[in-house]
């Protein structure tokens, strides 16, 4: 009777996450796909905008080391919400996540394992542009305690745009169209919050449009770890408004699982 007993005892719960964890970082990094657009598109970008727009903004900081900021944060969305959105709607159209949620599997376990994915992601996408950036355009790192506020800024907006990614995903119709529906989305994003331009250039509606998203607070935010605090004169309000940068990063959390927990669907329409 013990031996029955303890063959059939279920794995705690700490097992089920850690196993549902490496089967999601397994699957993402056995589609090169993912992984070239995810990982090596923001080292492309960097290369190449690094290797065009090679000028002084100013203050002795070059345009690459104001780039190195927007692109990170541009990495940070690429890890979450695009791969989130794309990923997720394509589970959800092809049966994957019906057959989850049919395994005795806790369906917390899915979702523990897809943010431990983004995390894994973003560090390594993070490592990967300050070692580029550093090597071959020899960005200044930040210092001291301006390591602390990258890293805030990074669990923060990489929380907020999974979470927003994950009911995003809820949008598309299928896994076909989940691409054609996020991509460009984020790529306008992209364009007006400051990664491939000086936001203090992008016209002030485009900027009130921005503030609304995670993007613009991220990129922002990481400026204020990159750059010297003179340039802080040239965003909107005149400083690097890092309180402002959590309390916004903080609301969309608590919006996006509020979305999450309202649109979040296991199978196609």
């Amino acid at each position: 009777m013990t031996a029955t007993r303890e063959s059939t005892q279920l794995p705690s719960l700490a097992s089920v996450y850690r196993s549902r964890s490496s089967v999601e970082l397994k699957e993402f990094f056995r589609q090169r796909e993912s992984v070239v657009f995810t990982l090596l598109l923001p080292v492309l970008l960097l290369v190449v905008f690094g290797a065009v727009l090679d000028f002084d903004l100013g203050s002795g900081v070059s345009f690459t080391q104001y780039f190195m900021a927007g692109i990170i944060a541009a990495g940070i969305l690429g890890a979450s919400l695009q791969n989130m959105a794309i990923n997720i709607a394509t589970e959800r159209s092809d049966g994957t996540l019906k057959h989850l949620a049919g395994t005795p599997m806790p369906r917390s376990a899915f979702f523990v394992g897809k943010v431990v994915q983004v995390l894994a992601v973003t560090l390594a996408s993070i490592v990967v542009l300050l070692l580029i950036g550093v090597v071959f355009y020899r960005i200044d790192l930040p210092s001291g305690t301006d390591w602390l506020t990258f890293a805030w800024v990074a669990v923060l907006g990489a929380s907020a745009c999974t979470l927003l990614g994950i009911a995003i995903s809820s949008i598309a119709k299928n896994g076909r169209s989940a691409s054609a529906t996020v991509t460009p989305f984020a790529l306008l994003l992209q364009f007006i919050s400051g990664v491939f331009f000086q936001f203090s250039e992008i016209p002030s509606w485009m900027q009130t449009f921005a503030a609304l998203f995670p993007l613009k607070w991220m990129a922002q935010g990481l400026r204020s770890v990159f750059l010297p605090d003179v340039l802080a004169a040239d965003e909107p309000a005149g400083s690097w408004e890092l309180g402002r940068v959590a309390l916004v990063l903080g609301i969309w959390c608590v919006l996006g699982l509020i979305l999450c927990v309202r649109t979040f669907r296991w199978q196609d329409r």
